[in-house]
């Protein structure tokens, strides 16, 4: 009678989860002329070059340095990153006046190029607080540089999820 009722309750589950609309959402899909996603930066080496390039593959695109292009990968949609910029903003102070949060502001321009098409301009930002105790001042910047990392691979996938509907737009604009 248990494993029946057990039954019943997930069958009834699904049969509203999948009445609701309900559906798990694919990778981000790209045009089929599109062979690779090339990588390019006003800075060799720049950081959320690296963090796109490794983001890619989890996504399953091939990823290529504006470097290594070869014949076969012309046809890839092209990737410029503009320098990156991080601000800081001032949020609360303790009662003695030093700073007790900051927001941190991490500026993405960037520029898409898909074969044969004309250029896309897109930015965005991605915004983090950040606490500062200052009885706690070892690793600070340590501390700063890890949410900087993680800033840059929520950038990362806010531009592989872009790359999707900008592909879309191009399309449209035929």
């Amino acid at each position: 009678m248990r494993r029946f009722f057990l039954y019943t309750v997930a069958m009834m589950a699904a049969v509203i989860i999948s009445g609701c609309g309900f559906h798990l959402r694919s990778a981000p899909s790209l045009p089929d002329n599109v062979n690779a996603v090339i990588i390019g930066s006003a800075k060799a080496h720049a950081p959320l070059s690296r963090a796109l390039y490794k983001r890619l593959t989890v996504y399953g695109l091939n990823g290529i340095y504006q470097q290594q292009i070869t014949e076969e990968t012309k046809s890839g949609v092209a990737v410029y990153l503009m320098p990156e910029a991080l601000e800081r903003r001032l949020l609360s102070v303790y009662p003695s006046g030093q700073v007790a949060e900051y927001e941190l502001i991490y500026n993405v321009r960037y520029k898409v190029q898909f074969p044969d098409k004309q250029a896309i301009l897109a930015n965005f930002e991605v915004i983090r607080d950040y606490q500062d105790d200052p009885d706690q001042v070892l690793a600070k910047s340590r501390e700063l540089d890890l949410v900087l990392e993680e800033m840059r691979v929520e950038a990362a996938d806010i531009i592989i999820r872009r790359l999707s509907s900008q592909a879309n737009v191009q399309q449209t604009n035929l």
